[in-house]
């Protein structure tokens, strides 16, 4: 048995972790070519639309860091270079309270205090982090100083769920963790009572429900659940969990009722789009 080259391991991950990495497996994937011709339609794209992406390129906002991470869907023991991936955009720094806790407090107390939230952005956007992600992508310190600061957060919060690749072994925890929001939501709670219960940002339960939200409105156009994945860009079996709760909201008339009200306030905020696109449109 050979001796394990670790660094090089390393860098193979993090590697199979960015966008080129992403593109080259989505085309072997979808278009059953080998890894020479992915990498070869790559560098074309490249040469020819590279030039013209950049130059169109939006401007973050501040404090944000844009990364490439493992799809949430994806098992446990799936090599990392063959996994699907998926793009998150996380805020990093909030501005002048995270200045004065780093002032007042020292990096290691901003980390502990952000690293459960990006970890929650990442998962509500349909990705994972991993140490690695946070300590070379994030905040630039080693692995080993983010896993002290992740014994300092379980530590001071036992009960809190921390969703990374490491420690949701399989497909069960994410799905608890976006059903349970989601069935907080039916029972009436507000966005703010759910993020009281789950430690959650607003973000992250406000894009929970609106995914659950669109899957509602797909089904009841009788779309399968295999087009509704596709069409959401999420994994079969959370658009599964949430077509059974749509069947419990059939037998309880609280969820009905809450129900209806997402639906209600969704399809409001559709008009409300394309209301302004079509005014766009007309002044054009």
């Amino acid at each position: 048995m050979g001796v394990r080259h670790r660094a090089l391991e390393l860098l193979r991950r993090l590697d199979a972790k960015s966008l080129d990495s992403r593109f080259t497996v989505e085309i072997e994937q979808g278009l059953n070519c080998s890894p020479f011709e992915s990498d070869a339609v790559l560098q074309v794209v490249k040469e020819v639309f590279f030039p013209f992406l950049d130059a169109e390129a939006p401007v973050a906002r501040p404090g944000k860091v844009t990364l490439v991470v493992v799809a949430a869907d994806e098992p446990a023991g799936k090599s990392v270079a063959d996994c699907r991936k998926q793009t998150v955009s996380l805020t990093l720094h909030r501005g002048a309270d995270d200045d004065k806790l780093i002032c007042e407090r020292g990096p290691a107390a901003f980390r502990q205090a952000r690293l459960l939230d990006l970890c929650q952005q990442a998962l509500s956007q349909g990705g994972l982090l991993t140490a690695e992600d946070l300590a070379y992508r994030v905040f630039f310190v080693t692995p080993r100083t983010i896993s002290r600061d992740l014994l300092v957060i379980r530590k001071n919060n036992p009960q809190v769920l921390i969703p990374m690749r490491s420690t949701l072994h399989d497909l069960g925890p994410v799905l608890t963790h976006r059903t349970q929001i989601i069935r907080l939501a039916l029972q009436g709670k507000t966005t703010t009572q759910i993020c009281q219960i789950m430690h959650h940002s607003p973000e992250a339960v406000a894009n929970y429900i609106s995914t659950f939200t669109r899957c509602a409105q797909l089904a009841r156009k009788k779309i399968s659940p295999e087009e509704i994945a596709f069409l959401l860009g999420r994994g079969i079996a959370l658009i599964r969990a949430y077509l059974q709760i749509l069947d419990e909201c059939q037998k309880d008339r609280n969820m009905a009722y809450h129900l209806e009200e997402l639906l209600r306030l969704g399809s409001c905020g559709a008009k409300k789009k394309q209301t302004t696109h079509t005014r766009r449109t007309s002044h054009e």
